[in-house]
């Protein structure tokens, strides 16, 4: 999974950036930049992982990852004439996004309008990203009917629906509400993948609230589908992550009122957004997470281990990670009767433990 870290200059973008990767970024005031990304792969802690983990004993361990894309030069007036190159293609790129709204007030670092106003911040960038979603269908659209016009009868049956439901999405944009609150089904939604919508994509708005904690209901209604708002303590979630002392984590999580580090809960409101879960592989030589689509057939989750297996598969030996935990043994798990074959129509549940049976 893949987010981009997005928000107007001076939003706190970077430090957010640094509290969930553990990066040391420079960070400052800026009103104005070029087009610049950076990425970094965090680990998504699991602690049923590591509890299999000192079970097995294993060789090697592997977590599920989440890489994320700060990417800076957002601002008013960015999508005219619609995005260009390596802008374009880095947005369009990412699963979703975390947007950085600025929520503090600060003498050093000066607001790029004037004021702090998130629910006006949240509204640009969801403002360009909706105009750039309506330059894409009307551009689309553009070529699709010049293509009929010159080659006419023989294709315009192939782009019928096509045109019926761009001309729909277009009219939905034009109310100013996101491609995110249009009802798709799951095939439209694949035949769309290549367009990259931006506002089709799942949102999670970061308030980045300075020391002083506030609640983000009363400073932002933000209620578009596939969308969550959290608050985070920008400044001081990037200090935590640099601590190494567990201890001193806690006790500073503790002054302030932290109950869960940032990473941890951006992660999984990220997961809830994205519609995924994980099941996990154990034995001696590895214990590792996958993430799957919620939804997911046991050939599925088969695929996202080696195309192979789920060209080859047969069935599934599947159990619960507490079930394992419980018995301590996969052999004490099928003494019990709690191990159970699984064919191609299982859905993969959260917390699984998988072995592919398959053949090549």
């Amino acid at each position: 999974m893949r987010l981009g870290i997005i928000g107007l200059p001076n939003s706190g973008k970077t430090t957010i950036f640094n509290a969930l990767t553990g990066q040391t970024l420079e960070t400052g005031a800026v009103t104005t930049g070029q087009f610049e990304v950076h990425t970094a792969v965090v680990n998504v802690p699991d602690a049923r992982l590591d509890k299999m983990i000192d079970l097995f004993q294993p060789k090697k361990s592997a977590y599920a990852t989440i890489t994320y894309a700060d990417i800076a030069g957002l601002d008013k007036g960015i999508s005219d004439g619609g995005l260009k190159g390596q802008f374009r293609n880095e947005l369009s790129q990412v699963d979703g996004f975390v947007h950085v709204v600025r929520a503090f007030e600060s003498d050093i670092v000066p607001h790029p309008y004037d004021s702090v106003d998130p629910a006006r911040d949240a509204a640009i960038i969801d403002g360009e990203f909706l105009l750039e979603d309506l330059t894409t269908i009307e551009k689309r659209l553009a070529k699709v009917k010049d293509e009929i016009r010159i080659k006419g009868k023989k294709v315009e049956a192939q782009y019928a629906e096509e045109i019926v439901l761009l001309e729909q999405m277009h009219a939905h944009l034009e109310t100013e509400k996101p491609l995110r609150d249009f009802d798709l089904t799951t095939e439209q939604e694949k035949a769309l993948r290549g367009f990259g919508f931006l506002t089709l994509k799942p949102v999670l708005v970061i308030l980045n609230i300075g020391d002083e904690a506030k609640d983000p209901d009363s400073l932002l209604t933000y209620t578009h589908q596939n969308s969550a708002v959290v608050g985070l303590q920008g400044k001081l979630e990037a200090e935590l992550s640099q601590l190494d002392d567990p201890e001193d984590v806690e006790m500073f999580m503790e002054e302030y009122g932290i109950t869960e580090l940032s990473r941890d809960k951006v992660i999984r409101v990220s997961y809830d957004l994205m519609g995924i879960h994980s099941f996990f592989t154990v034995g001696k030589d590895e214990c590792r997470a996958w993430t799957v689509p919620v939804g997911a057939t046991a050939p599925e989750a088969a695929g996202t281990i080696h195309s192979d297996l789920q060209r080859g598969f047969i069935r599934a030996e599947v159990m619960n990670y507490q079930d394992l935990l419980n018995a301590g043994s996969e052999a004490e798990v099928k003494n019990q009767g709690k191990m159970h074959l699984e064919g191609k129509e299982y859905i993969v549940q959260d917390g699984d433990i998988v072995h592919i049976k398959f053949n090549v």
